[in-house]
């Protein structure tokens, strides 16, 4: 491990403690931004991980921004969500934004995220049913984005429509929150990642310049599916992973800490939390190796890495699910008090299966794979 990687771990772990961790149980509880988390996140200048070096950021790639949202979801999963959906619309940028916009996002000043979801199209992300059309050189977006994280706080979004003239499924764009014809249809009332404000976004007349269009007309499909996905997948499964961690601690904790009045003996005692407690761990375990080789697949070209991106956040929700599950079990009638911590993260872990892709689309997909068959 490198001394940088060393130095930027340390200062991850401070603001996790000092910043994040003593604010997570209100921004749960008031469905708030967890706005002192992504501040004290942006002075360490973790919002730059995806960046390049060139243009003021940390160059860590997706080892280091996984590692990062891990360790976030461990305390706060509306942060850690945040972070996740600013790193995919931040590896777009890199990829196809200007300079000025490349480090205004690396330095934190740019918060990003994206806005591929519809009402129509639903979980097929990839096929926008939003229209765009030219006007007087500019072009005009019209849309019902259905799901939009930081859709109140982003600077801008990393947009998707129909092509405006080219072959194609999609085209994308940056498009900047405060423009005129953009409503966000907020506040958001969710089951968990109460604070992560993913809200409705409409586009009714909105105009943009034709340099907003991020990479070629019609390439959006491409964009999606060599940039977004395979970051998304990475990332949502590593918030996943975090998940279990902070379930695997506080359960454990719980059950060596509690004891029977009667007995004096100790919930970890009996023969039957430590069966549930070893699964939790091994299933833990399972989903964070797998994550952990999807990046190293991805990140050295191996020839199964889009196999492993679908797998590793198909394999994340659903692992995350059933420890959460058994940590709920174990930790009995006090996993319903807010004080122990379980259940927000049980709340949490649900999304994932929901967020497109969906656990069973990339079922669908997976299976195609093995199978050999097209994926689309």
């Amino acid at each position: 491990m490198s001394t940088i990687t060393q130095t930027y771990e340390e200062a991850l772990q401070r603001i996790c403690r000092e910043s994040i961790a003593p604010n997570a149980s209100a921004v749960d509880r008031d469905g708030a931004f967890p706005h002192q988390a992504i501040e004290s996140l942006k002075t360490g200048r973790f919002l730059g991980a995806m960046s390049s070096p060139e243009v003021g950021g940390l160059g860590l790639g997706l080892t280091g921004a996984a590692m990062i949202v891990r360790r976030v979801a461990e305390e706060c999963g509306s942060t850690a969500m945040v972070l996740c959906m600013h790193y995919c619309g931040t590896a777009v940028l890199e990829a196809h934004a200007p300079s000025d916009v490349r480090r205004a996002a690396a330095e934190g000043s740019h918060l990003s995220t994206l806005a591929f979801s519809e009402a129509g199209s639903r979980s097929h992300f990839w096929a926008p049913q939003s229209t765009v059309a030219d006007q007087d050189g500019d072009v005009i977006l019209n849309a019902r984005k259905s799901w939009v994280t930081s859709a109140s706080h982003a600077a801008a979004y990393v947009w998707s429509s129909r092509p405006l003239g080219a072959d194609g499924v999609s085209t994308i764009w940056l498009v900047p929150a405060n423009t005129s014809g953009l409503t966000v249809q907020g506040p958001f009332e969710g089951l968990g990642l109460r604070g992560n404000d993913s809200c409705p976004v409409s586009a009714n007349g909105v105009r943009v310049e034709r340099s907003a269009m991020l990479g070629a007309d019609g390439k959006g499909f491409d964009i999606m599916m060599g940039i977004v996905l395979p970051a998304f997948s990475i990332l949502n499964a590593a918030c996943s992973v975090g998940f279990m961690n902070a379930a695997m601690a506080r359960t454990a904790a719980h059950a060596a800490q509690t004891r029977h009045s009667d007995t004096g003996a100790a919930l970890a005692e009996l023969p039957t939390i430590r069966n549930y407690i070893a699964r939790m761990q091994i299933k833990t375990d399972m989903a964070s190796t797998l994550l952990d080789d999807a990046i190293s697949a991805v990140e050295t070209g191996r020839p199964d890495a889009s196999l492993r991106v679908l797998e590793c956040k198909a394999c994340a929700g659903e692992t995350a699910n059933e420890v959460l599950d058994l940590g709920m079990r174990v930790c009995g009638g006090a996993a319903f008090r807010k004080e122990v911590g379980v259940e927000r993260y049980f709340r949490d872990a649900r999304a994932a299966g929901v967020m497109a892709p969906t656990t069973d689309v990339l079922y669908d997909f997976i299976g195609k794979a093995v199978c050999g068959l097209p994926l689309f």
